[in-house]
């Protein structure tokens, strides 16, 4: 199909300084958990999206000095020649697919831990880090800045070597320019600290002098605009977009080749905006006002997936280029998918920042809800659009459950050329979980899971979905399969077990203990006073007490951990879940157990303090345990002899029947499974690459 006239426009090439952008599209830097120490990851994950159409495509956060390191959070480096080589692969594999390679060079000053380097942090002033706990700098002198400013351009000088065609300079979440510009670290009363003109004089010099060592390179800022109110931001210490950042931009037009826009500080999360708080393309009332100011291309961000918000947003004068991070991660193809008029086949991102949560957890791989392929192209050799043909493609599956893990794997079965796939549910629909789940509060874009493959599997020909259809052990056997998946799914566990020990729930009244489901999926309604009890630790407690209160009810949220839904911290959720629960007038009570519950009164202990108290309700919902609903499957593997006589070559369990997890976890298993139905023992994952350093370097240490 050729595409639609009316995205032309983002398909225009455009021209950056000395080089030329092929397209519109711009993957922004994003981290990925390859660094420096993982050039194959590196590269494989980079010029995947290259030759997905993305015409610039950039590293994650580069840092350019030893001292300067975020260990344990993962990074690129261009310290030394080792890492200028790393990286040349990177640029190599992008370069393949006449895409132009970008770096994010920065020196984050006092947000250095140094953990990895021990050495003492330079900074702007001797202010400590807001964000990051027992970190410090010492207040550069002079001469030391003068020395910061030549380990800039040599750190330019390395990534050009490298091969990067754009090179940008970072100016936000914490790094030396913005150290520099906000009011609440620059603390100097020399002539870098003051007036406006004084606390940019560090970037413009810094520019002025690669600009005087470099022609041949794109040079730009990826710079935040506006730093917003408290309590999401720095208030007036920060700067804002109609002030300061608008001004910064003007200022320093004349020194880049490009702008790359967005907002926020540290707390990043108003910048990576989860789908549950933020609608695509919100960063647009800021950032626009750059690109007032601006003779130079900007590029924006917003979780940018519909293409037609990205030809608004060029054509309304928001920005020249769509700029991207998790919307490459969901579809590395989406450019091309666009340009060749496959809309539907569009992967796109829902905005649940389960890749976020792997980079503020340290910098595991990076996972992806939607696209199980993400990280994986390297070390397992798995393209997110071609998968080979199975070695015993000549056969039935029968994949019983209709869920994330049993629509993935169904659909990649197809796609490797099984012969028929049967795909078999209880219920009506497609969907599993995430049926109800995603009508919790600010979820609906959670449904993109299914939909996305709801389209895929209309689409082959060798798949057969069979709704309404419960099987038992003696229907797999009959059914005539020679594999057959099990993907049936978890239940929320409402008897009082808890990973904290097992609640005393005599005396409580019938349906005054209810679960997650009994809720949404079974249209249970709970109490006047109600009492959530959340031990699982991520949106599913937190979800439910506010749904509970939107519909009118007094909710106390109790949980063991320090604050609500811990792992919501890691998903840049749990700030503004925590001010949505006060707003509808919620209890938070952390760092609290429950032993018990009668149906009026629920014993609690203080987990440090052992203090004891007693929180009032007349309904207890736990969002606590999952239990594996794989009954079929256990009674199935007990009976090799039978399965052995049915023809079955294979019985596998995958997704939450197998181990209760993320959404995301249960994708990739079904994914797994279908690209390794020929292995072996495709029960067993195969082995993959694992990236460490050659022993002739070894030897030389």
């Amino acid at each position: 199909m050729a595409r639609d006239p009316k995205y032309d426009v983002l398909f225009e090439p455009i021209r950056i300084g000395p080089k030329t952008l092929r397209n519109r599209f711009w993957q922004v830097p994003h981290c990925n958990g390859a660094g420096s120490e993982k050039p194959g990851m590196q590269a494989t994950f980079r010029g995947t999206k290259a030759e997905g159409g993305w015409g610039a495509v950039f590293t994650e956060m580069c840092t350019i000095t030893a001292d300067g390191d975020v260990m344990p959070l993962v990074s690129a480096k261009l310290w030394d020649d080792d890492d200028v080589r790393a990286l040349g692969a990177m640029c190599d594999a992008v370069h393949a697919h006449g895409s132009l390679a970008g770096v994010e060079l920065l020196h984050t000053g006092g947000a250095a831990a140094n953990q990895e380097s021990r050495t003492p942090a330079r900074g702007v002033s001797q202010v400590p880090n807001d964000i990051i706990p027992m970190t410090s700098c010492r207040a550069m002198s002079r001469a030391e800045i003068r020395q910061m400013r030549r380990e800039h351009v040599e750190g330019f000088l390395r990534a050009r070597r490298a091969g990067f065609d754009l090179l940008t300079f970072f100016a936000g979440l914490g790094n030396m320019p913005v150290y520099f510009l906000y009011p609440f670290y620059n603390q100097r009363t020399d002539e870098y600290g003051g007036s406006f003109e004084n606390r940019i004089r560090f970037t413009r010099e810094v520019l002025e002098e690669v600009r005087g060592v470099i022609d041949d390179c794109a040079i730009g800022i990826r710079f935040s605009i506006d730093t917003l109110d408290e309590p999401f931001g720095l208030g007036a210490c920060g700067v804002r977009h109609d002030g300061e950042g608008r001004d910064f931009i003007e200022a320093l037009d004349d020194l880049v080749d490009y702008w790359d826009l967005n907002i926020g500080t540290l707390n990043w999360g108003e910048d990576a905006g989860p789908s549950r708080f933020f609608e695509s393309n919100h960063e647009a009332p800021y950032t626009r006002s750059g690109k007032a100011v601006s003779q130079k291309p900007c590029v924006n961000v917003g979780r940018f997936t519909d293409p037609d918000v990205m030809v608004a947003a060029i054509t309304s004068g928001q920005c020249d280029i769509i700029g991207a991070a998790r919307p490459s991660i969901a579809d590395p193809f989406l450019p091309r998918k666009i340009e060749e008029g496959r809309i539907d086949d569009i992967r796109e991102c829902i905005g649940c920042n389960m890749c976020v949560s792997k980079w503020e957890q340290g910098g595991p791989p990076i996972v992806c809800t939607q696209n199980p392929t993400s990280g994986e192209e390297f070390r397992r050799g798995w393209h997110p659009e071609r998968v080979p043909e199975a070695a015993n493609a000549d056969n039935d599956v029968l994949v019983v459950g209709a869920g994330p893990a049993g629509m993935e794997c169904a659909m990649t079965l197809a796609r490797r050329g099984m012969r028929r796939i049967h795909l078999v549910d209880a219920d009506r629909e497609m969907g599993g979980h995430l049926q109800w789940l995603t009508r919790l509060p600010g979820l609906g874009q959670w449904r993109r899971v299914v939909t996305y493959r709801q389209t895929q599997l209309a689409k082959l020909a060798n798949v057969t979905f069979v709704p309404g259809t419960t099987l038992s052990a003696a229907d797999v056997l009959d059914y005539g399969a020679e594999y057959v998946v099990i993907a049936t799914g978890s239940q929320w566990l409402g008897d009082g077990t808890t990973n904290l020990g097992r609640l005393d729930l005599q005396g409580a009244p019938d349906g005054s203990v209810l679960t997650p489901e009994d809720i949404m999926a079974r249209g249970a309604t709970a109490g006047e006073r109600v009492l959530v009890y959340d031990t699982d630790g991520y949106f599913m407690g937190a979800s439910i007490a506010e749904k509970v209160a939107m519909g009118g009810s007094a909710v106390t949220y109790v949980a063991p951990s320090d604050t609500l839904a811990p792992y919501m911290r890691y998903t840049l959720e749990e700030q503004r879940q925590y001010q949505r629960l006060v707003e509808l007038g919620v209890e938070i009570v952390p760092q609290t157990v429950i032993q018990g519950f009668d149906g009026r009164r629920a014993p609690a202990v203080h987990i440090w303090s052992g203090a004891e108290s007693v929180v009032e309700a007349d309904t207890l919902v736990l969002a606590c345990l999952r239990t594996s609903a794989c009954a079929i499957y256990d009674e199935l593997a007990e009976r090799p002899g039978d399965l052995d006589g049915a023809g079955i070559h294979g019985l596998f369990l995958i997704g939450d029947a197998h181990t209760p997890s993320t959404i995301a976890q249960a994708v990739f298993g079904g994914h797994r499974l279908a690209r390794e139905i020929d292995s072996e023992d495709p029960s067993v994952p195969l082995p993959f690459i694992r990236e460490r350093p050659a022993v002739q370097e070894l030897a030389r240490a």
